[in-house]
């Protein structure tokens, strides 16, 4: 891996940002330009955020905890990728006005090429942690800034991005690339983590405390030891570049037979073992096997060491994970954030949302990135079973237990699901006799099938979900108190398909996921415009799960066009929309009391300027009072002034002014750029 080159403290920094200005006047960039305000747009960032989806996903809680670092400091936390553009922002509202009006903000290109010497682009470009203050900027314009930057790397030393907190001039802190460059390191070790998933890693330092911390040294092996990669700090402590690492074998690495460190990881997880560095150091290390986490040791005692960290993930392109569900919806986002700080561990789950919504996907894929992947995933809907059947179907029962039954018994599903994840759908609707049978389960970790006496062990998760109000259900005595803190550990609620903001990758996935698997080569993979602009305009009240039904026939009647059209949407799901849009035309009347609130705003206006005028006529900036004393002509000059109006009265808060005003976020920043560019 790549080692960040360490700036020497005599006159460093000069020449670093006396080469940066020097390649911008290369580029032919003129220090009077101004700001380049055309971000990318909506649907373009989208895809940009998906192709740097892995990243994306670590940044964002590293960002979050940053961010709570610096609050109320007039400044913002930035992600960007490999090439300098913003995929990411955090920042203080009373910040976010300077930083709009030099172009600091979500789709905007901050590279050395484009925006003159800056963190960023200068960061990315030299490959070192950067600070640029005030006036080492190139462009005057954004000299109002102070910036610290860091690069972030990949498991394998290649930058894939940067990291960047940049705030008003005035409030320069000299500890801030420190908390920067921490907080890509954690990034990085994130990635490291979820690359080598299904490696057998060791976690070292020559001080046991430094053991599980961000200054521990990450090492990854495959199964005949050979080494796949290690972080910075590992390549610090044994001396040496990635590629003359991997051509060494363990046991020169650190002293021992790898066969050794498997047998003790094997047999005693939980237990540190001194090893030795080819530069004689000692360093104290833990060991792992495939599927941990940081922070968790994977104990397989039924298996051997060997047999374990050589056993392969088998994943397709089909495979439904964590990563696969985040695209771009920052409700959805937040929901796998806390999901995934959950992974690797046996906590009860209950999802939450409309039916339809993607629980199941939900719990599939948290099954597939746990420990247990190996394992069955058994799902069961709770209300698709009859009340007679859902006690057999759950618990198993004996050869005769009833009439019908099969002989010699059967499992049920709990047994099934042994050393795996048991899906329980709409747990809401199980009886309250199963309820309490399910709940000795939990407690127990044992089944006794219905008609027999012999108590069987089972290991597993549990991941609830429901439609239903179960607070409501408590009170009401139709769902037991002590199985629903029983389970919901971690509680998480899906959005309904029409609230996210991601329905353009949602619908080229499920297209391209659809053509794999029913092997339909000429379905066609896009919709057009028109197909869209109806997806965007329909409630779907059947959720993913409707949109998904409606691409599957629609892409059976497109089959061997280039694309979806109107004419290939069944005539149901027309039906609904139009049904949809005619009930929204009998909300017109909620417009008319907008545009009546638009008028009463106008009239406080123009009182409240008659009375700076009355003031003004005494002698106080006459020009003042004549400015307030002219109409705006147009409507839409009155809808800008009440969205100013607005936005004073909640302190520049975009998001409070949006709520108040019944409007689009992206319809007040759009007015806010037009306002700038003037």
């Amino acid at each position: 891996m790549t080692q960040s080159r360490a700036m020497t403290p005599a006159g460093s920094h000069v020449d670093v940002i006396g080469q940066a200005h020097a390649r911008s006047l290369q580029v032919g960039l003129r220090a009077s330009e101004t700001p380049d305000f055309h971000p990318l747009q909506s649907a373009v960032l989208r895809g940009l955020i998906e192709c740097n989806q892995s990243l994306y996903t670590h940044a964002l809680p590293v960002m979050e905890t940053l961010h709570a670092q610096i609050v109320d400091t007039q400044s913002m936390v930035l992600l960007t990728d490999q090439h300098g553009v913003i995929l990411h922002s955090l920042g203080d509202s009373d910040f976010i006005e300077k930083a709009n009006r030099v172009a600091l903000c979500a789709g905007v290109s901050w590279a050395e090429s484009d925006r003159g010497t800056n963190a960023i682009g200068t960061a990315l470009v030299d490959g070192i942690p950067t600070v640029v203050h005030a006036d080492e900027h190139f462009l005057r314009a954004n000299r109002i800034l102070t910036c610290s930057c860091a690069p972030i790397a990949d498991p394998f030393g290649r930058t894939i991005g940067a990291l960047d907190v940049s705030g008003d001039a005035r409030g320069f802190h000299k500890h801030t690339l420190a908390l920067v460059r921490m907080s890509a390191q954690m990034i990085e070790n994130h990635l490291f983590a979820n690359q080598f998933d299904d490696a057998v890693r060791i976690r070292f330092h020559a001080r046991a405390e430094f053991v599980g911390t961000l200054f521990e040294g990450l090492a990854a092996f495959a199964p005949d030891g050979m080494l796949l990669s290690a972080n910075r700090s590992a390549l610090f402590q044994l001396g040496g570049l990635l590629a003359s690492l991997q051509r060494q074998p363990f046991a020169a690495l650190f002293g021992i037979p790898f066969a050794a460190l498997l047998q003790h990881v094997a047999h005693a997880p939980s237990e540190c073992v001194t090893l030795t560095l080819p530069s004689g150091v000692k360093v104290v290390a833990r060991g792992e096997f495939a599927g941990a986490r940081p922070g968790t040791v994977l104990a397989a005692p039924a298996r051997s060491a060997a047999s374990l960290a050589s056993t392969p993930a088998v994943r397709d392109a089909d495979t439904i994970t964590l990563a696969s569900l985040d695209t771009g919806d920052a409700q959805m986002s937040a929901v796998l954030r806390r999901v995934e700080k959950v992974r690797g561990r046996d906590i009860p789950i209950l999802v939450l949302g409309k039916t339809g919504t993607g629980k199941e996907w939900l719990a599939r894929a948290i099954h597939e990135d746990s420990p247990r992947r190996a394992a069955p995933f058994v799902a069961v809907n709770c209300a698709s079973l009859p009340d007679t059947l859902i006690e057999a179907e759950l618990f198993g029962y004996e050869d005769g237990a009833f009439t019908g039954a099969k002989k010699r018994g059967a499992a049920g599903k709990i047994v099934q699901a042994d050393g795996g994840t048991l899906f329980l759908d709409e747990i809401g609707d199980m009886p309250l006799a199963q309820q309490v049978r399910l709940m000795r389960v939990l407690q127990e970790r044992v089944v006794v099938p219905l008609g027999g006496t012999r108590a069987i062990p089972v290991d597993l998760r549990v991941i609830c979900a429901t439609h239903r109000n179960l607070r409501a259900m408590i009170a009401a005595g139709t769902f037991r108190e002590d199985l629903y803190y029983r389970i919901n550990s971690l509680v998480v609620t899906l959005p309904a398909l029409y609230e996210r903001t991601d329905l353009a990758a949602l619908v080229e996935r499920i297209l391209d996921r659809q053509r794999r698997m029913d092997k339909m080569e000429a379905t066609p993979l896009h919709i057009s415009a028109a197909v869209f602009e109806r997806f965007e305009r329909c409630r779907w009240p059947g959720n993913l799960r409707q949109l998904a039904n409606v691409l599957r026939t629609a892409g059976i009647m497109a089959e061997g066009e280039a694309q979806i059209e109107l004419e290939h949407l069944p005539d149901d799901f027309l039906h609904d929309c139009a049904a949809h849009e005619c009930g929204a035309t009998q909300g017109a009347a909620h417009e008319g009391a907008a545009r009546d609130d638009v008028m009463r705003e106008r009239d406080s206006l123009e009182a409240d300027g008659a009375n700076k005028l009355s003031t003004a006529a005494h002698g106080e900036d006459q020009n003042a009072a004549a400015n307030l004393n002219a109409k705006p002509p147009r409507m839409q000059d009155w809808q800008a002034t009440l969205i100013d109006t607005t936005l004073a009265r909640h302190g520049g808060n975009v998001s409070a002014a949006a709520r108040e005003l019944g409007l689009a976020r992206n319809t007040v920043y759009r007015h806010l750029r037009r306002r700038e560019s003037r």
